[in-house]
């Protein structure tokens, strides 16, 4: 899967993650998201169940891509997260490996989204080998030690380790990002998309309509620059 690795304002894909309302999928979808991700994960306060996630992702359904989140999820998950999300994407967001990444696309027939925490250039360098897998990879803040999730914790990463990445290579960057500083991160990093989560609530798992907004406003307009 090939897509041009630079940014314009209509080609920045601006993913909002870890939504569980109605109200909050809505706001995404008129900020102009362009896709939606729902998180299975159960420590995490953003986790949705089967149910409530098939009807969020109707919502969403034909005017934005549909993400689904996991991480280290077995089979059975995963194929009640399909026959009942019907996600466009599956992103695995754990320890998955490159095996188990070509499994799963070919199992069920979704493209892949791999999640990776970056700490130092040697996670880059771990994260290459995903690349005939993968249809896109997730640049991620590793998480800070002991933390109970592996994103969504409002963590950055430097974003000067990404300055080398092959340009036919497109990557989402996540981690830390919010109104403030998504544009610089844009500018600097040139991502094929960007991913916010905890950057836009107002309380952990509460996603905020007017930050949504205001998130993807910035995301735009610093990819036309």
């Amino acid at each position: 899967m090939s897509h041009p690795h630079s940014a314009s304002p209509s080609s920045l894909v601006v993913k909002i993650c870890g939504l569980s309302t109605p109200e909050t999928v809505t706001a995404a979808l008129e900020a102009g998201a362009d896709m939606v991700g729902f998180v299975f994960f159960p420590k995490s306060p953003r986790n949705v169940s089967l149910e409530a996630a098939g009807r969020l992702a109707a919502l969403a359904r034909g005017r934005a891509q549909v993400v689904a989140l996991t991480v280290d999820a077995d089979d059975a998950l995963l194929a009640g997260i399909v026959a009942a999300v019907r996600p466009d994407w599956l992103q695995l967001h754990g320890h998955e490996s490159a095996e188990r990444v070509a499994v799963v696309r070919a199992r069920y027939a979704r493209p892949v989204m791999k999640a990776f925490g970056i700490r130092a250039a040697d996670d880059l360098r771990a994260a290459a080998g995903y690349g005939a897998v993968a249809d896109r990879l997730l640049f991620d803040a590793k998480p800070p030690q002991n933390a109970a999730l592996p994103g969504g914790n409002g963590v950055s990463f430097d974003w000067n380790l990404l300055a080398n990445i092959d340009p036919a290579r497109p990557f989402m960057l996540s981690g830390g990002l919010g109104i403030d500083n998504v544009g610089e991160a844009v500018r600097r990093t040139r991502p094929f998309g960007v991913d916010v989560s905890s950057g836009v609530e107002s309380a952990p798992g509460l996603k905020d309509p007017a930050r949504i907004a205001a998130f993807v406003a910035a995301a735009r307009q610093a990819a036309g620059a």
